[in-house]
């Protein structure tokens, strides 16, 4: 019995001591939740020892300064660093086409394509042509060093940036971009098994991958929360609803609910604002399209002011985020199908507070000024009147008679200031 038992905690050992490799999935836009992630996988490989590093990627493309840090990851990795672009269908665009290069080994699916890497100027502005090129020419040396330094096609690659040029799998590989195409990550691993790569620092390794156990290295909740709210529609979305519901709170307030969602929703925008490349100036847009909806329920427009503030906030939301491809930006379709619910639920708000603030008060004490009542004593000046259903002690300013009708002029404790109706 003891035996047994030592046996199995034997092989439990070196199953926990066998090397394997780590995979990790990157299928979203490249920013700094991607870059902290893949810098958390390459500590993790090397703390395992593992054989290698498999990145599965994904991406439209990302930002340069997060796509610059996960290069340099891969560059100073101990462990062998494998990036293919798949399943069938997949691309590696723009910022995941210098990340694909930078790998160790680069390899590519059926029906996939890279390239398209040419550096694209956030949110469109209009610079003149030398800062262009100057745009240009950093990022074709950036892609150049590369290239050279794992021995790919240094011209094809810049051609890739500097011509925008997009390359399938087979173009890729015939051009010496890529080492392979493999249908899937089996075939991959068995492609690989044996072979020497040349690592960044010159030195050399024989990848041992075939067979070995793989296992997916996910991000943590932090980061997949990250990750989701630093869509720039969600964050817009965050932040809209999060305006509305404080707009609310300000308006009725006590109301609670209402303020506790806003603050969070609030906050969880500016986290993801902050990491995003955000015109924070925009913001004054967002900020007088509330000031309009205010003023499209307080003055009659006929629809002027509560348009304007729709307009604003779409703007708004159009030049919030200045992301460097399509996916970092808040798209027209998001900024119009917010804008216009919250124009209207806005407006409808601040029309019910005007409404209440203008109504004459109903309730407590100060319902009683103005009504009328019957002198069910002479007053001269204190006596009884029966006013608002209940009996009063009353003092008027001149006698009079019982019988009479009084106005309430005011209320002092449980007594009624009174005079004559008449």
């Amino acid at each position: 019995m003891k035996t047994a038992t030592l046996a199995v905690l034997v092989l439990l050992l070196a199953a926990s001591a066998q090397a394997d490799v780590l995979r990790v999935v990157v299928d979203d836009v490249i920013h700094p939740v991607s870059d902290e992630f893949i810098g958390r996988a390459i500590d993790e490989a090397a703390a395992r020892k593992c054989d290698a590093v498999l990145i599965v990627l994904r991406t439209p493309g990302g930002l340069e300064t997060s796509m610059r840090g996960i290069v340099k990851k891969i560059f100073e990795s101990p462990v062998p660093v494998i990036v293919w672009v798949g399943p069938n269908g997949a691309r590696a665009a723009s910022a995941g086409f210098f990340v694909l290069l930078s790998a160790d080994v680069a390899a590519m699916a059926p029906g996939t394509n890279t390239g398209a890497a040419h550096p694209v100027l956030l949110g469109g502005k209009n610079v003149d042509e030398v800062m262009k090129m100057k745009m240009q020419n950093d990022a074709a040396a950036f892609i150049r060093t590369i290239a050279q330094r794992r021995g790919r096609n240094v011209k094809v690659a810049e051609s890739g940036v500097r011509e925008a040029k997009s390359f399938t799998e087979d173009e890729a590989l015939a051009q010496k971009l890529i080492e392979v195409v493999a249908a899937d990550v089996p075939s991959l691993l068995r492609w690989a098994d044996g072979k020497p790569v040349r690592r960044f620092n010159g030195s050399t390794t024989v990848l041992h991958v075939a067979g070995k156990p793989i296992r997916d290295f996910n991000m943590t909740l932090r980061q997949r929360v990250l990750s989701a709210i630093m869509d720039p529609n969600v964050a817009f979305i965050l932040m809209s609803l999060g305006m509305l519901a404080l707009w609310a709170e300000f308006n009725h307030p006590g109301a609670i609910l209402p303020g506790v969602v806003g603050a969070i929703a609030i906050v969880l925008a500016i986290i993801a604002l902050n990491l995003l490349p955000t015109r924070f100036a925009a913001l004054a847009l967002i900020l007088v399209a509330f000031a309009l909806f205010a003023l499209e329920a307080k003055f009659t427009s006929y629809g002027v002011l509560g348009a304007g503030g729709v307009i604003c906030m779409i703007l708004g939301a159009m030049l919030l985020v200045d992301g460097p491809i399509p996916e970092m930006r808040v798209s027209l379709l998001t900024a119009i199908a917010v804008s216009l619910p919250i124009g209207v639920i806005a407006v409808f708000l601040m029309t019910l507070v005007i409404r209440a603030h203008r109504n004459r008060v109903t309730t407590g004490t100060e319902a009683m000024i103005g009504e009328i009542g019957v002198a069910q004593t002479a007053l001269g000046p204190e006596g009884k009147v029966f006013v608002h259903g209940e009996l009063w002690n009353a003092t008027a300013r001149a006698p009079i008679a019982e019988g009479s009708r009084v106005r309430v002029r005011g209320v002092e404790g449980l007594r009624v200031m009174v005079e004559a109706a008449d």
